[in-house]
């Protein structure tokens, strides 16, 4: 009953992740469909903290191509430099990309849920290593918050839009998800992230 309370009230947080106090106007149904190109094959990501420690990940652009072309997007125009991973859950995941720090922030588009439960067919389940969309309640409205598993999660299968996997730095994810947290499971020092950047 514990679990299931906890999981309740974790998956609770996600759905305010993307809220519209920091996100772009109007409906979270509105997600945008502008036409950013899709991305060939998958690019590989590196992750680098302020305190020097790197996570490497691959996207996965057949998966979800909306979602890794949006990510990409955002981290060519150095959107993510400085912001932090502002929600941290032990044996869960670590969430980050809010300019805000609230989780209440996004960037100036949202885009559609690639999900099961949202009409897309995506094979990538909630693994440990994965990354994933944050949202709100709405299946349109990530927008620039994401989330790595630190541990398999499949209640999140269909329900939120993977879109890629850890390839190395994994103890550094581990490392960041047993940082002190307070209120809203925010860390007491800030987690900074220093860059992402393509780098193949």
């Amino acid at each position: 009953m514990k679990k299931k309370l906890i999981l309740s009230m974790v998956l609770t947080g996600f759905m305010a992740a993307t809220a519209l106090g920091g996100c772009s106007g109007g409906s979270d149904d509105n997600a945008s469909d502008s036409g950013t190109p899709a991305i060939e094959g998958n690019p590989i990501v590196e992750i680098t903290m302020e305190d020097g420690g790197v996570i490497t990940l691959e996207l996965d652009s057949k998966a979800a191509p909306k979602t890794v072309a949006n990510f990409v997007k955002l981290v060519n125009d150095n959107f993510y430099d400085g912001l932090t991973f502002h929600r941290i859950i032990e044996n869960f995941m670590i969430q980050g990309g809010d300019p805000q720090g609230s989780g209440m922030g996004g960037s100036d588009e949202k885009i559609e849920g690639e999900f099961s439960s949202n009409g897309y067919e995506n094979p990538i389940k909630h693994v440990r290593g994965v990354i994933s969309m944050a949202r709100s309640q709405s299946p349109n409205s990530a927008s620039s918050q994401f989330f790595i598993t630190t541990v398999d999660y499949p209640s999140l299968d269909g329900e939120y839009a993977a879109f890629g996997y850890v390839t190395d730095g994994m103890d550094v994810v581990d490392r960041l998800s047993k940082v002190a947290t307070g209120e809203q499971d925010r860390p007491l020092e800030p987690v900074v992230i220093k860059t992402i950047r393509i780098v193949g």
